[in-house]
């Protein structure tokens, strides 16, 4: 049975993440923008490359385990891989529900990147290394936040790793060569 939640987006941007960035000295700005429901429209509304945007994504392993997941706007999560960070392979992604009672004073689908907010550890992609500046969403789907990289992944004691799905894995395509071995 699937829940509908209806979206609060006339709210303020969370305040535990606004002090968490003041707390850690972290330079940023705020942004307003239309209301925008998934990281690649919330990159466009802010005028920002989605490269640098920041997906959030929260999983649950078996034993109850939970991370905070990081990824480009671009990108989609692959399960497996997480599920071999975590040592878990029934890894999978936290329900509406679940996301909700995690994290009451955001919208859901608005999650900060940063994981110590909500007692999670945050593991990024390899990719979000490449950008100098990263936006995010500030719990709502109207606010988002821009900071230095460097600064947000060391306060938010960010672990990188390979986690996203590679173009063939998206389209169920294995090359030739995974099959059969390299063509002579």
């Amino acid at each position: 049975m699937a829940i509908a939640f209806e979206s609060r987006v006339t709210g303020n941007p969370c305040t535990a993440l606004l002090d968490w960035l003041d707390w850690n000295g972290i330079d940023h700005a705020i942004h307003e923008h239309a209301p925008a429901f998934t990281a690649l429209d919330t990159a466009r509304e802010e005028g920002v490359d989605p490269v640098t945007f920041a997906k959030v994504v929260v999983v649950g392993a078996s034993d109850g385990g939970r991370a905070l997941i990081v990824l480009d706007a671009f990108d989609q999560v692959d399960l497996r891989k997480v599920g071999r960070l975590l040592g878990d392979p029934h890894a999978r992604l936290l329900t509406e529900l679940e996301l909700a009672d995690l994290a009451p004073d955001c919208e859901v689908g608005a999650l900060p990147a940063v994981g110590g907010l909500f007692g999670l550890s945050t593991y990024a992609d390899i990719a979000v290394r490449d950008a100098r500046r990263i936006s995010f969403n500030a719990g709502t789907h109207v606010h988002s936040v821009r900071v230095d990289r460097r600064a947000w992944e060391r306060a938010a004691a960010v672990t990188y790793a390979d986690l996203v799905r590679s173009p063939g894995a998206q389209l169920g395509y294995v090359p030739l060569f995974d099959l059969f071995g390299p063509a002579d």
